[in-house]
Parts: C-alpha cells; sequence; structure tokens
C-alpha cells in the first residue's frame, strides 16, 4: 500500500489510474477514521479532566497558564519553517539526509526557544502586572527543547498516513499528562499541577517517538540542498504561522490585559469547548486531507476540485450538526457540570461556537492551496484576521464591555474565510456554492435545535445574554 501511495507522489507527469486512486482513497478513509476516532477519545478524556481540574483548581490560574501558553505558542510559531510539512510535501521526504537535516533545524529551534522564553519572561511579567510569569515561561519552555527532539518518524508516519501507530502515541501520552495533572492536583492544588503534567507528557512523546519507524534513527546532519530546500518553502509557512498566531491568540493578549485573570479564566473554558470542532477539523486537515491532496497536486484541477468537495461534502455535514448542537445546547452543559465561578461561560459558548463555522468552511479547504504550493494565500488571510482582531476587540469592549469584545472574537474567522475562498476560486478548485448549501443546512439544523430547546421548556442562550 505505502508503495502504491509513494508511486503516485513520484508520477508527477501521468494522470494517476483508478486503481491508485482507489488505494488512496482506502488509506485515507482509514486514516480519517483513526483520526475521528482518536479525537472523539482525546476530547472526552480533556473533556473530564477539565471538569476535574475546574474543581481542584481556583480559575485564576487557569487564566495564568492561558498567558503563559501565549507566550511559548507564540514562540513557537514565530520560528515555525515548515520543517513536518517540508517533509510530507517535499520528494526528499524519506530520504535519510533529508530527514537528518529536519531534525538537526528542529533541534536548533527547540533551544532557541528556551533562549527567548528566558529573554522575555521578565518584560512579559510587567507588562501583565503577573510577577509569576518572570519563572513560569522559563520553566514551560523547557517543553520545547524537549520536543525538539521529536523524531522525524513522527512526520514520515503523516506522510504515509499511518495514523494508527500515531493515534496510540497520542492517546497514550495524553493520558500519562491527565493522570500526573489530576493526582498533583489532588494532592498539592497549585500551577504545578498544569506543568508537570505537560512537560512529562512531552517527555513520553518524544522517547515514544522514535521507536515509531524501524530502522528510522535521527542523527546530526547538514546538508546543504536539504537545508536549502526546507528554509526555502519555509519562507511562507514561517510568515504565515507568525499571523496565525497572532491571528489566533491575538485575543488573548488583548483579553489578558483588559480582563482580570479570573474572568480570562472563565473565557479560557469557554472557548475550549467551543474550539471542539476547530481542532477535530484541523487534526483531519493536517494528518489526511493535506498528505492526500499533496500525492494528488499533479492531476488536472477539475478533477482535483471533484476529489476535494466530494470528500468535504460529507465532512461538513457532520459538522454542521455537531456545530450546532454545541451552540443549542453548550450553555446547559456548562451551567450543568460546572461550578458557579464559570457560570459566565454559559453565555460566552454559544456565541463563541457560532463563530466556528466559517473556520469549518475555510479549513477544509485550504489544505489545497498548500498542496499546490499557494500557501500565500493563508498568510494574507491570516494577516486580516489579525487586523480585524487588534481593531475589534477594544472596540467592541469599549462600548459593550465584556459581551462586545466576545461577539468580536467569535466572528474573527470571517476575514481568513474570504481570502480563502478567493484563493481557492482563483486557482480553480472554487467551493463557494458547496459553502452557501452547507451554510443553509447549518441554519436549518440550528434553528430546528433551538426550536426543540423552547419546546421542552428551556429559554433560549440569547436569553441568558440578555
Amino acid at each position: 500500500m505505502t508503495k502504491k501511495l509513494t508511486d503516485i507522489n513520484q508520477s508527477p507527469n501521468q494522470e494517476a489510474s483508478d486503481q491508485d486512486l482507489q488505494a488512496l482513497k482506502k488509506v485515507a478513509t482509514q486514516g480519517a477514521f483513526w483520526t475521528l476516532a482518536n479525537y472523539g477519545l482525546s476530547q472526552a478524556l480533556r473533556f473530564g479532566s477539565n471538569l476535574i481540574l475546574t474543581h481542584l483548581l481556583f480559575p485564576e490560574l487557569f487564566g495564568l497558564m492561558s498567558l503563559v501558553n501565549v507566550v511559548i505558542m507564540g514562540l513557537a510559531l514565530f520560528s515555525d519553517i515548515g520543517i513536518g510539512i517540508s517533509i510530507v510535501q517535499s520528494k526528499r521526504g524519506n530520504d535519510p539526509d533529508f530527514l537528518n537535516s529536519a531534525w538537526t533545524i528542529q533541534v536548533i529551534r527547540g533551544f532557541w526557544i528556551w533562549i527567548v522564553a528566558v529573554v522575555i519572561a521578565y518584560p512579559a511579567a510587567e507588562l501583565y502586572k503577573t510577577p509569576e510569569l518572570i519563572w513560569l515561561i522559563p520553566v514551560i519552555a523547557i517543553d520545547s527543547v524537549i520536543s525538539g527532539f521529536n523524531s522525524t518518524g513522527l512526520f514520515t508516519s503523516y506522510r504515509n498516513m499511518a495514523v494508527k501507530k500515531l493515534v496510540i502515541v497520542g492517546l497514550v501520552t495524553q493520558i500519562i499528562a491527565l493522570g500526573v495533572m489530576i493526582t498533583w492536583a489532588w494532592l498539592y492544588p497549585s500551577i504545578w499541577a498544569l506543568i508537570t503534567g505537560t512537560i512529562v507528557s512531552t517527555l513520553a512523546y518524544t522517547v515514544w517517538s522514535h521507536f515509531l519507524i524501524p530502522g528510522q534513527h535521527s542523527r546530526f546532519r547538514w546538508d546543504k540542498t536539504a537545508v536549502k530546500e526546507i528554509l526555502s518553502f519555509g519562507k511562507w509557512i514561517f510568515i504565515s504561522t507568525a499571523l496565525t498566531f497572532l491571528a489566533g491568540q491575538v485575543d488573548r493578549i488583548i483579553l489578558g490585559k483588559i480582563f482580570s485573570l479570573e474572568m480570562l479564566g472563565v473565557y479560557t473554558i469557554a472557548l475550549t469547548l467551543s474550539d471542539v470542532p476547530r481542532q477535530m477539523v484541523s487534526g483531519l486537515s493536517s494528518k489526511i486531507i493535506f498528505p492526500t491532496l499533496s500525492r494528488l497536486a499533479h492531476i488536472p484541477r477539475p478533477e482535483l476540485r471533484k476529489q476535494l468537495l466530494n470528500t468535504r461534502k460529507r465532512f461538513l455535514m457532520l459538522l454542521a450538526l455537531g456545530l450546532a448542537i454545541i451552540v443549542s445546547f453548550g450553555d446547559l452543559l456548562i451551567l450543568a457540570l460546572y461550578d458557579k465561578r464559570y457560570d459566565q461561560a454559559a453565555w460566552m459558548l454559544p456565541l463563541l461556537a457560532f463563530g466556528v463555522w466559517p473556520n469549518m468552511l475555510s479549513q477544509t479547504v485550504d489544505q489545497a492551496l498548500y498542496a499546490i504550493g499557494k500557501p500565500s494565500y493563508a498568510t494574507v488571510g491570516n494577516l486580516f484576521r489579525f487586523l480585524y482582531n487588534i481593531i475589534g476587540i477594544p472596540l467592541g469592549f469599549f462600548h459593550f464591555g465584556i459581551l462586545g469584545a466576545i461577539i468580536v472574537v467569535a466572528m474573527n474567522d470571517l476575514p481568513f474565510y474570504f481570502v480563502i475562498a478567493f484563493g481557492v476560486s482563483r486557482e480553480g478548485l472554487s467551493s463557494i456554492r458547496q459553502d452557501i448549501q452547507a451554510t443553509l443546512i447549518f441554519v436549518g439544523l440550528l434553528g430546528i435545535l433551538l426550536y426543540g430547546r423552547w419546546l421542552l421548556g428551556f429559554s433560549l442562550p440569547i436569553a441568558v445574554i440578555l
């Protein structure tokens, strides 16, 4: 099966045969199954542990960790040159010299992130008037050093869509992390419960990654042609991921200044739950859609568009139903399971979840642009999203308080969607008609569920907001 996939990837001047396409679809379908199974189990574990930890720890600790994670994630994304994407997309993706050169760059990057984290810890603590950041940021940045030693076998597995083994690694290390966090929080309720669980999990994941593919060992290597290829492809990835961070995390950067740590912690809980569909689609996009489209990128655009839209249609129907359920009943879940300290998350969740829909439309098609070597559209989309956030959030808060800021955040995927829709249309992969149809179905499902909720005697989510 792997040989068939390799043949497809290495035949850029020939139309893929029906047999090859069927083989690719079979592997992609299996990968999608394992990705969704992993996501379901992972989210169940995450939700259960989140529920336990919110009872054991104070909201302020989640707000504090949110600030630290924004800083560390920013450093990671501002130094991202698409090493994994290069391995998946490159024709040299199975060449040991290429893989080892990529691993060497990755290790250097991990140490670079930690050094910069140490340097900016004090300014960050002063900016947010939170002295704990001085030591928290360097300690949690150790995680980046550890993950820098992750084996390139992870990316080779993505390239070959060997998802099952990745699912097992991810779930086991997640269970380890959650076990450490909950045990520590129960015995000694403090921020160290969250820190220790994260670092132990990363260490276990890194060690395990070196046993994924027998015979593939990561070594220090500096092949100039490989490095040149990675850095050349990575320049757009670097700009795009930097803007992705700014666009996706600027809400917490700004809200960290205008919200109290307690309110920031409550917002983080609502955002985490509303982000469930986004994370699922992100996993499918990176592990299945992108590797599949990368192998089909050489076929005529009309055929590529047909393959993309046929698969995407089924995903969108499931996403529309899932998201409509979260919007319609998510607030009741918050009120039923969390204590009163988190009650304000109940009205935030429906708004944030509703705003995820444009992201569902763009994430299920934007990987086609990466596959055909056009990452610039995503870069521009994230730039517009970032500008929307830095202008809109302060204005929303100034005029309408917390509600105004949350509404602006909820709608921040619209600028990105419009740019991606333009990009796929320009490149002969238009999805506009399918987007409109799926949106009408989403709104219809939402209307039915809200009407059903009203018939059951529950007030509508909008009533809580008002």
